[in-house]
C-alpha cells in the first residue's frame, strides 16, 4: 500500500475510503486534513478544485462516531454530494426548503436513531433557532463548511449570512468546526478562522497548481469561431463556456445550437425552472455544452468537464482560478481556452465603479487591484501555470509545465524582442515616467495630436519610433511588458514607471517575450504529454460501450451519469477489461456498494467486447498514476539561440556573455535553454568535474525536485547555478 499507517487513525481512514470509494491511498494533504478531523482540532483547509476537498471531511464522517454538520451553499450541491454518497453506500441527507414536511419529518427520524452520518444544511437553516436546538440534541462529532471563502468580507464571493457561523463554536462546544475552500489568499484564510472563532486551527493549502489542466490565452479575434472550434475539438464531452453578459450567453448559445451542438444557456434573467432544467440537463449528459454568466458553476460537481472557454477576461484571477478549476475535477486532461481583448477590461471596470448593489471605497479598490492581476495575466506569456500559482503566494519549481501554450511552443513571438521592448522603454523614460500606457503608445505612434504638440513630445527621440505598427499592438506590447514586471502601472491614473528590471533591460540585460501582432486566433490541437499519459492503454471503443452503459444505468436510477462511476474509473477498466468480480474490484473507484450494484452489468458488457473483437481480457496494469505535468521541449526564444553556437564552442558563461555583451545572468538563462533543446547530458564544459559529482550524489541522495534541498546538502557552498546545470544535464540523461 502506498501510504502504510504511520498514525492511529490511518488505518481506519484507508479502510473506510478503500470500503466506500476504492480508493488505496490519499491524495497531496488529505491524510493531513483528516487527521485534524480525527484529533478534534479546528483547521481551514485549501484544496484546488479536484484535490479531493469533500472525502477530506467524508471520510472521518465514516470513521467516527456520531453524526457530521456539513454546511452547503447550494441546494443542488447538496443533492449531488448526498446522491454520490448514498451511491457509495454511506448514509447521507439533506435539509433545505426543496423538502417536503413529510420529507423532513423522515430526515428528522434518521437523524435522532443515528442512522445518519453526514447532515448538509444551508447556513440559513442551520441557523435556525429550532435547528440548532435540535442538533443540539444529537450526537454531533465535527461541521464542515464548505465554499468557506464566502464568510470573509476579504474574498471574491462574500455572502453574509455565512457570518453567523460564528455561533457554532458556542452551539457545539466539544465538536470541532473545519473549513474548506479551492481558493482562499493568507489574508482570506486568516479572516476565515477570525469570523469562525476557530481555536488554534491547522492551516493545510494545498498546491494551487491543477497540472492536468492545459492553460491558453488568445486575444479575442473571432470570438464565435474561436469557441466553436474548441467545441469541435471536444466534440460530445462535456463543457462550459462562459460569457460577461447575459446578451452574449444567448447569443453564443444559439449560435452553437444553430452549429449542431446540444447547448443552452444559464443566466440569472432567465427563470428559476428554466435555470434549474438546463443545470439538470447538462448535469445529466442531455447537454453538451452550458454557456453562462459566472452565477452557474458553485453547484456543479460534475467531476468530467472536458472544457471551459472563458470568451472574455473574468473579474479577477481568483475567479479565473475557480472557474477554470471545474474542468478536469476527475484529475483527467481537459482544456482551458481564455479570450480576452481590452475591452473586457473597460468592462468591468465600469461594473466595479458602479455597482448595482453599491458597494464602499474599499471594495472598489479591491476589485480594480483584482481586475489590475487578471490583466497582467491575459497579457502575460510566460507560464501560465506559474503565473497562476505564484499569485497565491506559491513557488513553482518546473522550468517548463508542458501544459500551457508558452511551454508547449505555441505563442508566435517577435523575433528581437529586446530591442523592440528598448523602444518602449525608453519612451516611457523621456516622457520622465509621467503618463499612462495609451498617451506612450500615441507618442510612439507618431501622433500629431494638439496634447502631444503643445507639450514639445512630438520632437522627442522617441516619437514615431514605432509608427509602421498599429496603434492596438502597440498598446498590447505595453502590456505585456507590464505583465514581464519591466514596467509598472502605479498610481490612481495607471501612470507607466521602469521598474528596475526595466532600467536594467534598457542596457540590454533581460529577456523580454513579445508576441507577434498577428497571434494564432485558435488553440493548437498539440495535446499535453498528461494527456497522452491519461490514455495510456484504454480500449477506447470499449470506454465508449462502457460510457453508454454507465448513461443506461443513471437514466434508470435517475441520478448523473457520474455518480455512477466517473470517467476515470471507465479508462481503467478499459484497460484492465476485468471479467471476474474479483478482478473489477482492482480498478480505480470501485468501492463495495458499486461492486455489488453495477459489477455484473459491466463484466457483461467487457465480457461482450472481448468476445466480440478478440481483446485480451483481464490484463494485468498497474494502478494508474496521478497525472503531473511533464516539461515538454519548447523553442527558446530568439536570443537564447543566439547564444547557442558560444556553448558549442565551449564558451563558459562568461565568455558569452562577454561576447554578446549581456549580463551574466541572462546568459546563464540561455545556457539553460540551450542544455535542455540539445539535450546536453555532459556538464563539465561548465562545471568542473569535482564539483559535478558531487552535486549528482546530492541529486542522487535528494531525490529530483526542489533545488534548495540540493543546496543545503551541500553545505551552501555550491552555487544555485552549477546545480541547475547538473541537475538539466542529469535529467536529459534519464530521458534519453
Amino acid at each position: 500500500m502506498a501510504n502504510p499507517p504511520t498514525d492511529p487513525h490511518t488505518a481506519a481512514l484507508l479502510g473506510a475510503m478503500r470500503q466506500y470509494w476504492g480508493y488505496d491511498e490519499f491524495r497531496p494533504l488529505q491524510r493531513e486534513a483528516m487527521t485534524s478531523v480525527m484529533e478534534g482540532r479546528d483547521s481551514v483547509v485549501v484544496l484546488p478544485t479536484g484535490g479531493g476537498k469533500s472525502l477530506c471531511y467524508q471520510v472521518p464522517a465514516i470513521a467516527m462516531g456520531g453524526m457530521a454538520v456539513v454546511v452547503s451553499p447550494l441546494i443542488s450541491l447538496m443533492k449531488d454530494q448526498v446522491d454520490a454518497l448514498r451511491n457509495c453506500g454511506v448514509a447521507a441527507d439533506f435539509v433545505n426548503s426543496s423538502l417536503s414536511a413529510e420529507e423532513r419529518r423522515e430526515v428528522s427520524d434518521r437523524v435522532q436513531s443515528g442512522e445518519t452520518k453526514l447532515l448538509y444544511a444551508a447556513p440559513e437553516r442551520l441557523l435556525m433557532t429550532g435547528t440548532l436546538k435540535f442538533l443540539q440534541q444529537q450526537n454531533v462529532s465535527f461541521v464542515a463548511i464548505d465554499e468557506a471563502h464566502c464568510i470573509s468580507s476579504w474574498g471574491h464571493d462574500f455572502r453574509p449570512e455565512y457570518r453567523g457561523m460564528r455561533v457554532l463554536k458556542d452551539a457545539f462546544p466539544h465538536a470541532a468546526v473545519h473549513a474548506y475552500t479551492a481558493t482562499a489568499s493568507e489574508a482570506v484564510r486568516d479572516d476565515i478562522a477570525k469570523q469562525l472563532g476557530l481555536s488554534d486551527p491547522s492551516m493545510l493549502v494545498g498546491s494551487f497548481d491543477r497540472p492536468n489542466l492545459a492553460y491558453r490565452v488568445r486575444s479575442a479575434q473571432q470570438r464565435l469561431q474561436q469557441i466553436a472550434a474548441m467545441v469541435e475539438r471536444h466534440k460530445g464531452e462535456p463543457g462550459i463556456v462562459y460569457c460577461i453578459s447575459r446578451k452574449e450567453v444567448e447569443k453564443t448559445a444559439a449560435a452553437l445550437v444553430e452549429l449542431g451542438c446540444r447547448a443552452a444557456p444559464y443566466h440569472a434573467g432567465l427563470s428559476p425552472d428554466q435555470r434549474k432544467k438546463n443545470q439538470d440537463d447538462f448535469i445529466n449528459d442531455r447537454l453538451e455544452v452550458v454557456v453562462a454568466t459566472v452565477a452557474f458553476g458553485m453547484g456543479i460537481d460534475k467531476p468530467n468537464v472536458r472544457f471551459v472557454v472563458h470568451a472574455g477576461m473574468p473579474k479577477s484571477v481568483e475567479h479565473y482560478q475557480q472557474e477554470s478549476g471545474r474542468a478536469g475535477r476527475d484529475s483527467l486532461e481537459a482544456d482551458c481556452l481564455l479570450l480576452y481583448s481590452r475591452s473586457d477590461a473597460v468592462t468591468w471596470r465600469r461594473m466595479i465603479e458602479n455597482p448595482s448593489e453599491g458597494g464602499d471605497a474599499d471594495s472598489i479598490a479591491a476589485g480594480l487591484r483584482a481586475l489590475e492581476g487578471i490583466s497582467r495575466y491575459c497579457a502575460g506569456v510566460t507560464c501560465r501555470h506559474r503565473m497562476l500559482v505564484e499569485h497565491f503566494g506559491q513557488a513553482f519549481e518546473n522550468d517548463n509545465c508542458g501544459a500551457c501554450d508558452v511551454c508547449l511552443g505555441e505563442l508566435d513571438l517577435v523575433d528581437d524582442p529586446v530591442v523592440l521592448s528598448q523602444k518602449i522603454l525608453s519612451c516611457v523614460a523621456r516622457l520622465d515616467q509621467r503618463y499612462g500606457a495609451d498617451y506612450v503608445c500615441k507618442v510612439l505612434c507618431g501622433s500629431t495630436e494638439q496634447r502631444i504638440v503643445q507639450s514639445g513630445h512630438d520632437s522627442l527621440s522617441t516619437h514615431g519610433l514605432l509608427a509602421d505598427e498599429r496603434a492596438a499592438n502597440v498598446r498590447d506590447w505595453v502590456e505585456q511588458l507590464v505583465a514581464q514586471a519591466y514596467l509598472i502601472k502605479a498610481g490612481e491614473y495607471g501612470v507607466l514607471q521602469l521598474t528596475d528590471s526595466g532600467l536594467r533591460l534598457l542596457k540590454g540585460d533581460g529577456d523580454p517575450k513579445l508576441l507577434k501582432a498577428a497571434a494564432k486566433a485558435a488553440p493548437s490541437r498539440r495535446e499535453s504529454r498528461s494527456s497522452a499519459e491519461s490514455w495510456e492503454g484504454v480500449d477506447r471503443p470499449l470506454f465508449e460501450r462502457l460510457r453508454a452503459l454507465r448513461s443506461k444505468l443513471a437514466g434508470e436510477l435517475s441520478v448523473p451519469a457520474y455518480i455512477v462511476f466517473g470517467d476515470a474509473s471507465l479508462r481503467d477498466l478499459a484497460r484492465r477489461r476485468p471479467t471476474t468480480l474479483e478482478a473489477f474490484r482492482q480498478a480505480q473507484g470501485v468501492g463495495e456498494k458499486k461492486l455489488s450494484d453495477y459489477g455484473e452489468a459491466f463484466i457483461a458488457e467487457i465480457s461482450a467486447h472481448c468476445s466480440e473483437t478478440g481483446a485480451a481480457s483481464d490484463v494485468e496494469v498497474e494502478a494508474p498514476a496521478p497525472v503531473v505535468a511533464t516539461p515538454e521541449k519548447s523553442m527558446p526564444g530568439a536570443s537564447s539561440l543566439a547564444a547557442f553556437p558560444f556553448f558549442r564552442d565551449g564558451l563558459s558563461v562568461d565568455e558569452a556573455a562577454e561576447k554578446m555583451g549581456r549580463a551574466v545572468s541572462t546568459v546563464q538563462k540561455y545556457l539553460s535553454d540551450y542544455l535542455k533543446h540539445e539535450q546536453i547530458t555532459d556538464p563539465t564544459p561548465w562545471v568542473p568535474r569535482a564539483t559535478a559529482l558531487r552535486i549528482e550524489e546530492a541529486l542522487e541522495a535528494c531525490g529530483p525536485g526542489r533545488l534548495r534541498p540540493v543546496f543545503e546538502h551541500l553545505g551552501e557552498e555550491v552555487s544555485y547555478e552549477e546545480i541547475r546545470v547538473v541537475a538539466t544535464c542529469v535529467a536529459n540523461r534519464q530521458q534519453a
